[in-house]
């Protein structure tokens, strides 16, 4: 009788990933959609190979868009195979359940699309065998290495997997009905969606907030003193306010001080300090991106896994943490030191004359890791010829905001100056610096030198040599008209904060408490969410701006509170989160959304 030799499979979620993992574990043998060595078997998955059936694969009649039919919510809901990539499906379901595969690895992303990726594929094939996961952040050979030596049974995955779940069959269930519900009702194709029309109400409440706004005009008054200027301010006012609604008064004000003398009547100095700049996560990557390069959300993502899974230079992208973990204190070192070349070397010479790096709890702190750590480079070799210019631009942004977490506070002097002419007081303002600290690294980019001040007069670098008391003549005095401006239109970047951040749209302060760490979908779906607003033409992309058509407009105007509120889509973030943690039962998250589901459907009636 001959022996059976036993063999794991390993599963990985793309193709490249599948092959990196092979050479690490020396599968050299091709197959029909796999590599083979006496040991293991490495297959891959093509992304998504399973799916959510439709409501005519439950039941032929569910085809047609009817409103008795309203709700559909099948008792379980079933999965299908994707039709483009079956021919990969039925690799990996005969390798499943092939003899002589005793276990099987999965190996597919590690996060929460990932874990159900997999699950999917192994519910389908109706397989049973005992299942480890690999759970790695960086593709170099020592990740995966390290990785394929601290395995854990896949059911401490589970509760990652009904989050991945939930998520899913709770998309399905609102977007099937809703967009059935809706489309019944106005005899017109609405597509709606979970996450999707809450952003968008987001865009159209701006942009009504834009069309219905009237500018006002008003004046400021502006002294040129001898060395410097001031702006004409209310002394009664909390904020110091500047505006002058009346062109009559803001004359008086320039008539009563023209060639007067004034007096220095107060110098205040405060001391300011900016810690660097946290770690990056997925979304504040994308915000950069678009400010700096007008790089869509998207557009950044696919340039982050590129230099993630190919060119092995960043840890995993997908992530929504910008923290470290203690255990990675060794790597941080080691990963320092591989900076340490030519085109990094203006930004390592500060690095360099450390003996230890300053790791502090805005770097490292387990506490605050989720489902992975922070963005940073990979513990590599660089290449960076191999780079094309954007994943250059993309990569250059992690590796300087690497470095910067490491470098001191920036420092500086606000000095307020307030000058007294004829009981009119006028106020000057400018920066000192005291330590530059990590802004140093950033020095010749303007975006982020604009952030060390929040008030645009702090960018004011030459200051006055004037003590208090001192007499100051007026040289000249000038009235500015202005105009008050609309709120501004949002970009990739600005809606990409307002969906981290579903809090701040809540009225309700409890509420807004328990929002403040949930937002509308999540670091690795937002990009798609944005992307499918502008392929159902609910919103346009000129340049970085993001604005919705009149389509998008009319179909937040007929939908429930409800369905647009992004208190609605946080709440669900929020559960989806603690079902993860293993604090909230998956079967209590379904039973909300079957209730919201059976409301939806009758407030459309």
């Amino acid at each position: 009788m001959r022996c059976v030799v036993v063999k794991i499979l390993v599963v990985a979620e793309k193709p490249s990933v599948g092959r990196d993992i092979a050479k690490v574990l020396k599968c050299k043998k091709k197959g029909d959609g796999f590599l083979e060595s006496d040991e293991y078997i490495v297959s891959w998955a093509i992304g998504h190979l399973v799916t959510l059936c439709a409501p005519e694969d439950y039941d032929a009649s569910l085809k047609s868009w009817k409103r008795y039919t309203l709700p559909i919510i099948p008792e379980n809901i079933k999965l299908k195979a994707i039709p483009k990539t079956r021919p990969q499906l039925i690799i990996l379901n005969k390798l499943m359940n092939r003899k002589d595969i005793s276990s099987i690895i999965c190996a597919t992303d590690s996060g929460r699309e990932g874990e159900l990726i997999f699950r999917y594929i192994y519910e389908i094939v109706k397989c049973s065998k005992p299942v480890k996961r690999l759970w790695i952040s960086s593709m170099t050979d020592t990740a995966i290495k390290e990785g394929l030596e601290n395995m854990k049974p896949s059911e401490e995955y589970d509760n990652l997997y009904y989050s991945a779940r939930c998520r899913s069959e709770a998309d399905w269930l609102v977007g099937i009905n809703a967009t059935r519900a809706y489309t019944i009702k106005y005899n017109s194709l609405l597509s709606i969606g979970r996450v999707q029309t809450p952003t968008l109400a987001i865009l159209v409440q701006r942009q009504k907030e834009i069309n219905a706004f009237v500018p006002e005009e008003y004046f400021e008054v502006m002294s040129t003193f001898e060395g410097y200027k001031g702006k004409w301010f209310d002394i009664k006012t909390e904020n110091k306010e500047s505006k002058i609604k009346s062109k009559e008064l803001a004359n008086g004000i320039a008539e009563r001080v023209k060639n007067k003398d004034g007096l220095v009547f107060s110098i205040e100095n405060e001391e300011k300090q900016t810690p660097p700049p946290l770690l990056y996560d997925l979304t504040q990557l994308q915000k950069d991106c678009n400010q700096k390069f007008g790089f869509s959300a998207q557009q950044t993502l696919g340039i982050a896994q590129e230099l993630y899974e190919k060119k092995k230079l960043i840890t995993y992208p997908r992530t929504d943490s910008q923290y470290l973990s203690e255990d990675m204190i060794p790597k941080i070192y080691s990963t320092m030191k591989k900076l340490n070349i030519p085109d990094y070397s203006e930004y390592m010479e500060y690095i360099n004359s450390l003996e230890k790096l300053p790791i502090t709890k805005r770097i490292v702190n387990n506490a605050k890791i989720t489902d992975h750590h922070a963005i940073i480079p990979a513990d590599t070799k660089i290449n960076l010829s191999t780079l094309k210019a954007e994943e250059l631009k993309v990569y250059g942004l992690i590796v300087k905001r690497f470095i910067a977490a490491f470098y001191p506070k920036y420092i500086y002097n606000v000095t307020s100056i307030i000058t007294k002419v004829e009981e009119e007081h006028f106020l000057t303002k400018g920066n000192t610096i005291i330590q530059a600290g990590w802004t140093a690294i950033y020095s010749k980019d303007k975006d982020e030198s604009k952030k060390k001040a929040k008030n645009k007069e702090e960018e004011v670098d030459i200051l006055p040599n004037v003590s208090k008391d001192d007499i100051i003549k007026v040289l000249d005095v000038e009235v500015l008209k202005k105009k008050t401006e609309p709120p501004k239109i949002y970009t990739e970047s600005t809606l990409l904060s307002a969906m981290e951040n579903a809090g701040k749209f809540v009225e309700n302060e409890e509420l807004k408490k328990e929002l403040k760490e949930s937002g509308i979908g999540t670091a690795s779906t937002r990009a798609a969410i944005i992307e499918r607003l502008i392929q159902v033409e609910y919103i346009t992309r000129k340049g970085k701006k993001l604005i919705p058509t009149d389509k998008g407009m009319n179909i937040i105007d007929v939908v429930p509170f409800e369905l647009k509120s992004p208190e609605t889509t946080g709440k669900w973030e929020k559960g989806l989160s603690s079902i993860s943690k293993g604090t909230m039962d998956k079967s209590r998250f379904m039973a909300s959304i079957e209730r919201y589901i059976k409301y939806i459907v009758d407030s459309s009636n």
